[in-house]
């Protein structure tokens, strides 16, 4: 199987970019880099004979790849022009992921006010050393004023 996802991936290679680079990954699978795109697409034998999964991502800074973004599985059977349109369609998903996140535009989901900073992703729901020093002053100041009501009655 992986002789014959290496002479797909070298059709659709040249289907989908006039510049890339086919390589075998340990797995058995065939990535196809377009490092004029950004773009990778990995071909990897599925639950089926006959079938391919089919996965998409980005090329980051430095050439390292991030995980992919979509996946399909597509039967070998369908033909090039039926892979080369679903990898097509992977890479504009993985594309419109990225979209939002370019300079000057929000992310979606997300207000345009600035100065919100986002919560950085290891706080998760506790309560910072911060939060506890505030209910503590704010304690004090409650049983303060509870003392001095019950002293001077």
């Amino acid at each position: 199987m992986s002789v014959q996802l290496r002479d797909i991936a070298g059709e659709l290679a040249g289907v989908l970019w006039r510049e890339h680079t086919v390589y075998r990954e340990r797995s058995g699978g065939v990535v196809i880099r377009g490092e004029h795109v950004r773009r990778w697409i990995s071909l990897a034998p599925a639950g089926g004979r006959d079938e391919v999964l089919v996965r998409a991502g980005r090329i980051l800074d430095g050439g390292t790849t991030a995980p992919a973004r979509s996946e399909a599985v597509v039967p070998l059977s369908a033909g090039t022009g039926v892979l080369a349109a679903t990898c097509r369609r992977l890479l504009a998903e993985a594309a419109a992921d990225v979209a939002p996140f370019a300079p000057g535009r929000a992310a979606p989901g997300r207000s345009k006010r600035p100065g919100k900073a986002a919560r950085p992703k290891g706080s998760g729901k506790h309560t910072s050393f911060g939060s506890w020093v505030i209910l503590a002053c704010v304690a004090g100041v409650i049983a303060l004023y509870v003392y001095s009501t019950a002293m001077h009655g």
